[in-house]
């Protein structure tokens, strides 16, 4: 057992703080992180204060780590001392249903071990996330960074990368496909960037004119004001595929007559339910689907990095000290990133 540094909470009304947490020896098949920089997610953030209630305190968020190993267990393979890596949202699963056998372990049916507000299957220790010095993780839930990507950057991959990679990936977007992102937020510009990368030609829907630049920096071949009902007519059964990363309760009506037929629009962001109720009318009449999709499995995620870095694509970020945290979290609350926070991990030593 190793006792190491972390930030953390220990009530949902409480700041995050410097505290120490206890981390486990090194099992054969570990492997034992020095942790560079950690993504911040909104999760992060809901969990730390117990927004979506279950959160068990005191509790380390932080599931988009990028790290460089400094141990290995003896039946270690992939990996050795000096690699850098990375360790999404999960850092184990039942490996032997169904979906874990297919590599979907975000859908384990026995329940992911997720990286920090889980507990641990063999040891019945509690799961801290990367807010903290090092992690030791399971080999098979470690995922090796290629080469030349820069590590900042990569972090955000592990989650809003994969969440978006996920679905269109699952769909076989390529270049013969029409795509459109709904919300330019950290998971609209990643799906941007990659839907772009995979040659689709993308579209961004929003609401304000004021992210049109940017969108095309991003990659949108164009954008669609989603207020404006004489662009929407437009748009009419152009989509393949739509990924909605809208994060709370909002109209998916508008969107579905912009679908192909055949077409699916898929939520990433928001968990619960539609208000105003979906109508089945024109997906019905153009076998349309809404679908849900979260993160990866550990061969997607891979797949996904692999892919980014013989792209070059990476989060764009803004890094802060991990000091700073409390005040992140607040301009979370306020849209005010572009277009994720990644934490300078270094700055715990100080």
């Amino acid at each position: 057992m190793k006792n190491i540094k972390a930030y953390g909470t220990k009530a949902a009304n409480a700041p995050l703080v410097s505290l120490n947490i206890n981390r486990r020896d090194v099992r054969p098949t570990d492997v034992e992180i020095e942790i560079l920089f950690c993504g911040v997610c909104h999760s992060d953030l809901h969990t730390a204060r117990n927004d979506w209630g279950g959160t068990a305190y005191p509790v380390v968020p932080g599931h988009e780590i990028i790290g460089r190993v400094i141990q290995v267990g003896g039946n270690v393979s992939r990996f050795k001392v000096g690699d850098n890596v990375g360790v999404g949202c999960m850092v184990d699963s039942c490996q032997h249903c169904a979906s874990c056998e297919k590599g979907d372990e975000q859908y384990c049916e026995h329940g992911a071990t997720f990286t920090y507000n889980s507990i641990d299957p063999h040891d019945k220790m509690p799961t801290y996330g990367g807010y903290s010095e090092k992690i030791v993780v399971s080999e098979k839930f470690v995922l090796k960074i290629p080469d030349g990507l820069d590590l900042k950057g990569a972090a955000p991959l592990l989650c809003a990368g994969i969440t978006t990679w996920s679905p269109l990936q699952h769909w076989k977007v390529g270049k013969s496909s029409n795509v459109a992102v709904i919300g330019l937020g950290g998971l609209g510009h990643m799906a941007l960037k990659l839907a772009k990368a995979m040659g689709a030609d993308v579209a961004l829907f929003t609401r304000s004119t004021n992210k049109v630049q940017d969108a095309r920096r991003l990659g949108a071949d164009q954008v669609v004001l989603s207020t404006d009902a004489a662009q929407m007519v437009s748009m009419k059964g152009q989509f393949d595929l739509i990924i909605d990363t809208v994060p709370n309760v909002h109209n998916v009506n508008p969107y579905i007559p912009t679908l192909a037929i055949n077409g699916t629009l898929v939520l990433v962001g928001y968990l619960g339910g539609l208000d105003p109720i979906l109508n089945t009318v024109p997906m019905i009449m153009g076998r349309k689907s809404v679908a849900g999709s979260v993160i990866g499995g550990i061969p997607a995620t891979q797949e996904m990095l692999d892919f980014c870095g013989k792209h070059g694509i990476t989060s764009d970020i803004e890094v802060i000290k991990i000091q700073d945290i409390n005040n992140a979290y607040e301009r979370l609350l306020k849209s005010d990133v572009k277009y994720w926070f990644v934490i300078d991990m270094a700055s715990l030593k100080v």
